[in-house]
């Protein structure tokens, strides 16, 4: 089997409801080689997974173009041409509509008014021909294409419907005695059929623009990035010179200047300079962090006060920037559960409409007495009108948007609408201690040495350097600050193993040396004195962390180390149990800095000296137990549990492997962050919900109305005209209603 497979984002043109979406997705998925094709119709785009040893992208463009859509093959600006294009269509349909509606209205006043005019049925027939034929063509178009192909979309609605209404209007025009002799009156439509397109145009006006607000947050992500930087070089002469050049051309290891109230263009690592710097557009958070040689940068955030030098370490696409707004894209594109089950829907629903309109007619002729055929091709013209699969295409998407994008200004950075999604659902939260609850940056208090030591202690302070040297554990590194800082050179150990959960070993002068938790004393049966027992207790109660180092035979010194809990973790906590949340906590730590931390946080359920694969075990757990888990984590450790939690969230200063398997990851690293993350999940699924309560109970109710049921009752015959703009404001109803989620309360 060809194992060469690659996925692959491509702007889509000219789709103009959820049907479109539908028909490109089953174009696209036909061509052989192809192995998934998703179109999310709000962000106008297709993802496909694909192999491109036999297929290429070339012919799934021509697939598409068959039917009336075009891809965006170029990789480079693609958004840009995009956007460009959908500009320039978007300025199209307006002038458009302006012609369309200069003509239509003189139609409308002679069809509501003067309808007893000489030749006012020949004037309006002349003055609907172009409304339809000239300014609306693309709906014929469109519907012809889709119609060489078995398809339907709302092009084929909006062309059956008006030309339908048109060709009986012009017949009954130029052949009333045809219904003179059988006693009837013969009525023309031309007003219905003008007004239903103008009407259809000015949503699609509507919805693009409130469409495009959609977006808003990716738009102002990149805006973050200033078009140009001071570049810091040397001249001939070896003079610094200061050179203004583009971002585009900044490389690593470039030296940069950033002056007072200016965008940080790249990430990088200040040599030179104080000042403090506004993050809150990348972390959310609003107050502003103080900068100093060898504290890191971002771009897009900005210099509050003082000028400093920087090295520049990631440019272009690597920066956290870069990678926040191609994640949010992403994010954005993606499709949630439910929206699967519309697209279903919607790729029936079309042909299923044309199915109602004829019926309606049917019944009509069957059933409708005197005016029968006028009133059942009434009818069959206002179901084709006012049954909208807009309403239904853009339901999920647009809200999927908004909430991914509001997350995004706030900090939280949502993988994908699956997890939007899925987040509502959570009932169980487990948190990592280490850099979660705590701040992650552990700090030596103590160190106690045996008063019996095999050999000299500045020989075993060189030993227990190089152990924590080696290892990768956040607590080694806090050990090695602290022996550096007492001038400890490291030892020349070999047979280095790091043991998990447990600690690290190696060989030093033929004898082998441990450091790590008390697990190792268990795992080694070592003797502890009742000197350094009775230290461990005192600050074991203080909540301290104690690392034991020991031979084959003693423990020979212990290491104290604090690590304070970060100043949110106790509101989180009592903010995700006023939401009906339990929240555990689990840690690698001993029993009672676990249970002191536990209490400082307001955590009920704990467990201590726990291992990383005992974690994903505890997940387990709890959702055999039936409960919704979210995890909470940023290190290495933790990315066996994320990946099997329901949904994984990481801390953004967590480790790369923990970010990159989590759905979501909050920038700040704030616990507070968590709460307003679910809280954003809950808000999207309720906006969900009501925009496809709203669309289907529109069709549900709108379109057995259109087809006369009411008739019979009070006599009651919806108008096209009326119906068309039904039908246009459906649409523009469901994405205002997505719009109202930029302004809900985190």
């Amino acid at each position: 089997m060809n194992k060469n497979v690659e996925t692959i984002s491509v702007p889509v043109l000219g789709m103009s409801c959820a049907a479109c979406a539908v028909s490109v997705e089953s174009m696209i998925n036909a061509q052989p080689g192809v192995e998934k094709a998703e179109v999310n119709y709000a962000t106008q785009s297709v993802k496909v997974t694909y192999h491109p040893d036999e297929v290429q992208l070339e012919s799934m463009q021509k697939a598409v173009q068959s039917i009336g859509y075009d891809l965006i093959l170029q990789q480079e600006g693609a958004k840009e041409l995009q956007e460009k294009v959908q500009r320039n269509n978007y300025e199209a349909l307006k002038r458009r509509m302006i012609w369309s509606s200069i003509l239509t209205i003189p139609v409308v006043i002679i069809g509501m008014f003067f309808m007893d005019m000489p030749y006012g049925n020949y004037i309006m027939m002349i003055l609907t021909a172009p409304v339809l034929f000239v300014f609306g063509r693309n709906f014929f178009i469109n519907a012809w294409k889709q119609g060489k192909q078995l398809k339907a979309n709302m092009d084929t609605l909006v062309a059956l419907s008006t030309g339908i209404a048109y060709i009986f209007s012009v017949f009954n025009t130029f052949y009333p005695e045809f219904w003179h002799n059988r006693g009837l009156h013969p009525h023309v439509y031309f007003e219905a059929a003008a007004v239903v397109i103008v009407f259809i145009m000015l949503g699609k006006l509507l919805e693009e623009n409130a469409k495009s607000n959609t977006s808003s947050a990716i738009k102002k992500l990149i805006g973050l990035q200033p078009k140009h930087v001071i570049l810091i070089t040397e001249n001939e002469e070896k003079e610094i010179v200061e050179k203004e050049i583009a971002v585009a051309d900044v490389k690593i290891a470039d030296r940069l200047l950033v002056r007072s109230g200016e965008k940080i263009p790249v990430d990088g690592v200040i040599d030179e300079g104080n000042s403090y710097v506004d993050e809150s557009m990348i972390t959310g958070e609003p107050v502003a962090v103080e900068k100093k040689p060898g504290d890191q940068v971002f771009a897009g955030t900005i210099n509050q006060k003082g000028s400093f030098k920087f090295k520049a370490e990631k440019v272009g696409g690597e920066t956290m920037l870069a990678q926040i707004i191609k994640l949010v894209q992403d994010a954005q594109g993606s499709k949630a559960p439910v929206q699967k089950l519309v697209d279903q829907i919607a790729g029936i629903f079309v042909p299923i409409v044309i199915l109602i309109a004829i019926i309606s007619l049917g019944v009509w002729l069957l059933f409708g007495g005197e005016h029968a055929f006028t009133q059942g091709l009434l009818a069959m013209v206002t179901v084709l009108v006012i049954a909208c699969p807009c309403a239904l295409g853009l339901a999920t998407p647009t809200a999927i948007m908004v909430g991914i994008g509001k997350g995004a200004e706030s900090g939280i950075l949502i993988k994908d609408a699956d997890a939007l999604e899925s987040g509502y659902k959570v009932n169980a939260v487990i948190l990592d201690k280490t850099g979660t609850i705590t701040e992650g940056k552990p700090e030596v208090t103590k160190v106690e040495w045996a008063t019996d030591l095999p050999m000299d202690k500045t020989t075993l302070q060189g030993v227990l350097m190089a152990l924590e040297q080696a290892s990768e554990h956040p607590l080694a590194e806090a050990i090695v600050r602290r022996l550096k800082a007492e001038g400890v050179k490291s030892a020349a150990v070999n047979g280095f193993e790091s043991l998990t959960g447990k600690g690290v070993t190696a060989m030093f002068d033929g004898e082998k040396y441990w450091a790590g938790s008390y697990r190792l004393l268990e795992l080694q049966s070592v003797r502890i004195s009742d000197q350094l027992k009775g230290q461990v207790v005192e600050l074991q109660q203080l909540a301290q962390t104690v690392i034991y180092f020991c031979n084959a035979t003693d423990v020979l010194a212990i290491v104290a180390i604090a690590d304070q809990i970060k100043p949110g973790s106790a509101k989180a906590v009592s903010a995700l149990k006023a939401q009906g949340i339990a929240v555990y906590m689990l840690t690698g730590d001993n029993q009672q800095t676990a249970a002191s931390i536990a209490s400082q946080a307001g955590i009920d359920h704990f467990q201590a000296e726990v291992l990383p694969s005992d974690k994903a075990e505890f997940v387990k757990k709890l959702q055999a137990e039936g409960k919704v888990v979210a995890m909470i984590g940023d290190g290495i450790n933790d990315s066996q549990a994320l990946a099997q939690a329901d949904v994984s969230i990481a801390m953004g200063k967590g480790s790369d492997i923990a970010i990159d398997v989590a759905k979501i990851t909050l920038v700040s690293s704030d616990l507070q962050q968590i709460p307003r993350a679910l809280r954003l999940s809950r808000q999207t699924v309720r906006t969900i919900r009501q925009n496809l309560f709203w669309a289907f109970i529109y069709n549900l109710i709108g379109i057995p109305i259109a087809a006369g049921l009411l008739y019979p009752v009070n006599g009651f015959l919806l108008n096209p005209m009326i119906a068309g703009a039904a039908m246009a404001l459906s649409s523009v109803s469901v994405v205002s209603n997505s719009l109202r989620l930029k302004f809900a309360k985190l």
